[in-house]
């Protein structure tokens, strides 16, 4: 059975090695749908997407993972945003009319940079930036772990457009084997075997196939599937936070010249929309009305 829009974790019961593998499809397009994306950009969002969860599984925090790819080319800005629970939503800007015909992150986005910003729900925000000086994600994400000086870690990452999947493998600390050179042997071994997988292996096979075709003569423990959703927390009080921040002469001649106060979301395009007695009421202290 295929394992689609879920993510799953595996240990190496005989090595210090971990992995998460994720799949989506019908939540990917989901969270695309309220914009017309090109095709590449689709695909390089899916990369993004798959490459933000598998991130946030080697984290154990309660709030937001985003990765931002930010760019000087013809696109550019690709933002993932997913939580500890696995949802996720996304976006992408380019310049209005540009050439967006080429592939890959170096075509489009030109000098740029990948940055990592964890923002948990209790505790200290942190950001990670590392240059993108490869075509490929994956490519970059390893670069970020090594300049961290964090646990080894690769990536492989597959996406359509219309469905996208990816693996991780990280290493842990010294456990079941004491040796370094054991160590570092199983590493090699283990990732050597998962750079033969392909983008059609990653985004047709179930996780289980998947790993078994990898790592058929090893010791395999694959925990149970967690979902993945498309999710957007934009809400009616959440923009009403933002026109308060912004503040009363803003916003009050925001109302002069329309009538109203308009706040489109950028991820999803939920429109929300204040008149005046809402926004005399924000500016009140009072919770703004749900229509």
């Amino acid at each position: 059975m295929m394992s689609k829009n879920s993510a799953q974790r595996f240990l190496f019961e005989n090595a210090d090695i971990r992995g998460e593998i994720i799949s989506m499809d019908s939540c990917f397009t989901d969270a695309l749908a309220a914009h017309d994306y090109p095709q590449n950009v689709r695909e390089l969002l899916g990369e993004l997407a798959t490459a933000a969860l598998l991130l946030s599984s080697t984290l154990k925090f309660e709030g937001i993972l985003s990765l931002q790819a930010k760019g000087e080319g013809p696109l550019s800005l690709l933002m993932v945003e997913c939580t500890d629970q696995k949802t996720f939503r996304a976006l992408a800007r380019w310049e209005e009319g540009a050439d967006l015909s080429g592939h890959g992150l170096k075509a489009l986005l030109g000098k740029g940079t990948l940055v990592m910003t964890i923002d948990p729900h209790k505790g200290n925000r942190y950001q990670g930036i590392v240059p993108l000086h490869h075509e490929s994600l994956a490519d970059s994400l390893k670069d970020y772990f090594q300049q961290s000086e964090q646990l080894p870690t690769e990536f492989w990452i597959a996406s359509n457009g219309d469905q996208c999947a990816g693996m991780l493998l990280q290493a842990l600390p010294a456990g079941v084997e004491a040796s370094g050179d054991v160590r570092e042997e199983s590493w090699n071994r283990l990732s050597i075997l998962a750079n033969t997988v392909t983008s059609d292996e990653l985004l047709s096979l179930d996780h289980e196939t998947l790993l078994n075709r990898l790592y058929h003569e090893e010791d395999v423990r694959l925990f149970d599937e967690e979902p993945v959703a498309f999710s957007c927390n934009c809400s009616r009080p959440r923009s009403a936070k933002i026109l308060h921040s912004l503040g009363r002469a803003e916003i009050d001649a925001i109302l002069a010249e329309s009538g109203e106060v308009a706040m489109d979301c950028q991820f999803c395009n939920q429109k929300y929309v204040f008149s005046e007695t809402d926004v005399a009421e924000i500016f009140a202290g009072q919770e703004p009305k749900t229509h």
